[in-house]
């Protein structure tokens, strides 16, 4: 195992690629992002993401501990602390950091257990949030996330950090609402929708039949689209003076009652 000379400058055309996938445009443009993390990296692989330049410090990490990844050599860049203080987000990202290419998120792509359990999320306000709740599903083992905003960028560097890699463990797709809502009529799965109005509460809904939970955004809630279409609407009470949570823990706290009305077993895939 080889790898080329170290990058000494951060004006490295290698490195200055590499930064450019801050910026959302640059993502989208070149189908790229940014992992960082042995294990991240490793989950990646594993859920068949396709790496490109591997970039890790040659001070942090020895070149022998990237055996077990499995990149091809002419792909493995060495670069100095300096340089990778430069291209590292994290202050624990292990010194090692990949280029990925993205990939699809289609709703026709997702393959759902005999019984399943989806989360669904009107928009998303901020990407942390978004992580948050991917650790949730993969610790629930949700069948899938699907966020109705076609231009969610799952690919944003705060998603990517506080999933902890459960972005790719976890099934997601992005569309809109109409498509959603078909997709769900279509398999048949009973529509949850936390709401503040008519609602009874979360600890009382069924869970246990195939289910798709419905979360709105903190700001305006659910829109009427998913009002109109629910099958029950679910709320969490609030005993003080605020009258919501924050999405992720709100998602938190139903999904896991969902698992607990399972009895905490993952269903058998279809």
């Amino acid at each position: 195992m080889k790898s080329g000379t170290v990058i000494t400058s951060p004006h490295n055309p290698k490195v200055k690629s590499l930064l450019s996938l801050e910026k959302p445009r640059e993502r989208r443009r070149q189908q790229q992002f940014v992992i960082e993390g042995k294990k991240e990296i490793t989950l990646a692989l594993k859920a068949g993401y396709r790496i490109g330049n591997l970039f890790y410090c040659v001070d942090i990490l020895p070149e022998k501990d990237l055996l077990s990844l499995g990149i091809d050599d002419k792909f493995l860049v060495p670069v100095t602390q300096e340089v990778f203080d430069k291209i590292a987000i994290r202050e624990n990202s292990g010194g090692v950091v990949a280029v990925a290419e993205m990939k699809p998120h289609r709703l026709e792509d997702i393959h759902l257990s005999t019984n399943p359990l989806v989360l669904i999320l009107e928009g998303v306000e901020k990407p942390g949030n978004l992580g948050a709740i991917l650790r949730t599903s993969d610790a629930a083992a949700v069948d899938a996330v699907i966020i109705c905003d076609p231009q969610t960028d799952f690919y944003n560097p705060n998603v990517v950090r506080s999933s902890l890699g459960c972005l790719f463990t976890c099934q997601i797709a992005s569309a809109t609402n109409e498509e959603t809502i078909r997709w769900v009529r279509r398999h048949q799965l009973r529509i949850y929708c936390t709401y503040l109005k008519a609602s009874k509460r979360y600890t009382e809904t069924d869970f246990t039949l195939p289910s798709a939970i419905v979360m709105g955004t903190e700001a305006t809630g659910l829109s009427d689209d998913w009002v109109k279409a629910s099958d029950a609407n679910i709320i969490i009470p609030m005993l003080g003076t605020i009258d919501s949570l924050n999405v992720s823990n709100a998602a938190a706290i139903v999904t896991f009652e969902a698992c607990r009305q399972r009895g905490f077993k993952v269903p058998a895939k279809a």
